[in-house]
């Protein structure tokens, strides 16, 4: 028998004589062979089935190899990340300061350029006042505290140091921004894991006018001839310092008092080459540290490295220029440092 519209040569499907079995379907419903013969349900279950993980890497192929390393490496950075964030911190070193005893009381004037040098010559350029922007010659001698307090910053665990911040009556604030401004860079300095508090025996708190008792010390903006009576001016240089014992005009109880000279704030300084921020922020740690116990002066170390914070870098970060100023810290070795206004530059 033929289908209509084909050749003479097409054949009749094969019917199956055995109907005991449901009929299925071929892949090929006009070939003559019925195909391979599918096996035998009941035989098929006599041989185990196949585990998970050969399902696994029959499905997923090389793949099934790579994902467990990645899991693996996965785990081991995520604990690297999780353990280097709660590992505690190595025992941090003490900063580079000769003659340092933290929270001891200084008896001297600190920072100032040392009196008796006779063959110093001022017009050195390192001490030369850079830039024309207007600053206050002369104060009132008298400081008004700016009001702000804040939580202590720092572990504290030998001293915690309490401070004012302090403006000089008299000062034009246009020169310097305000009273807020310059107070809001004190404090986040101070506050900086730069700064000292990264040393976990030190911590600072802002304190104000309400705070009962003496601070430990005031960190005034001060105009230059001000600064000239409570530092010293044998030198003449524009300088800041720190004054342990420093008489008010009126007469009152010695303060222990950081001296920021208004002139320095405003321009900077030649030698740091820094910009004004940056300059204002070693001015900051470098003056406190004196007030915590850093008393005395710092060479450059290594030449090309950071300067450390209490080498004098208003005045040189050069060793062979800060021995003409400062010949009993410092000697002339060819050593010149890079300018830093941190304690702690890669905390």
């Amino acid at each position: 028998m033929t289908y209509p519209g084909r050749g003479g040569g097409s054949r009749v499907p094969v019917l199956r004589s055995d109907l005991r079995e449901p009929l299925r379907a071929q892949r090929d419903p006009l070939a003559g062979d019925a195909g391979r013969p599918r096996s035998n349900r009941d035989d098929r279950r006599q041989y185990p089935k196949q585990s998970w993980l050969g399902r696994f890497i029959a499905t997923y192929g090389w793949r099934a190899y790579a994902l467990p390393v990645l899991t693996v490496v996965t785990v081991i950075v995520l604990y690297q990340t999780v353990a280097g964030s709660s590992t505690p911190p190595a025992a941090i070193e003490e900063p580079p300061a000769q003659g340092s005893e933290l929270g001891a009381h200084a008896t001297t004037i600190i920072g100032a350029p040392p009196k008796g040098l006779t063959e110093f010559d001022a017009n050195l350029p390192t001490g030369l006042l850079p830039g024309n922007d207007p600053y206050t010659e002369a104060g009132e001698r008298s400081w008004r505290i700016v009001p702000g307090t804040g939580e202590q910053v720092g572990q504290g665990t030998v001293k915690v140091f309490n401070y004012t911040i302090e403006v000089e009556d008299g000062l034009d604030p246009t020169n310097y921004y305000g009273d807020d401004a310059f107070a809001a860079m004190v404090t986040q300095t101070l506050a900086s894991p730069k700064s000292w508090t990264h040393d976990p025996r030190i911590a600072f708190r802002r304190v104000d006018a309400g705070f009962e008792g003496e601070p430990d010390f005031r960190v005034s903006l001060t105009s230059p001839m001000t600064v000239r009576e409570g530092c010293g001016y044998e030198i003449e240089l524009e300088a800041s310092c720190f004054n342990p014992a420093y008489r008010p005009a009126d007469g009152g109880e010695p303060q222990s008092r950081v001296f920021l000279n208004e002139a320095r704030w405003v321009r900077g300084a030649m030698p740091f080459q820094g910009d004004i921020g940056s300059y204002r922020q070693y001015l900051i740690n470098h003056e406190v540290g004196h007030a915590i116990g850093y008393q005395q002066h710092e060479p450059c170390a290594e030449n090309g490295a950071l300067a450390p914070i209490m080498m004098q870098q208003t005045f040189s970060t050069s060793n062979d220029d800060a021995s003409k100023f400062d010949p009993g810290q410092v000697g002339a070795d060819g050593k010149s440092c890079r300018f830093n206004p941190w304690p702690y530059p890669i905390a």
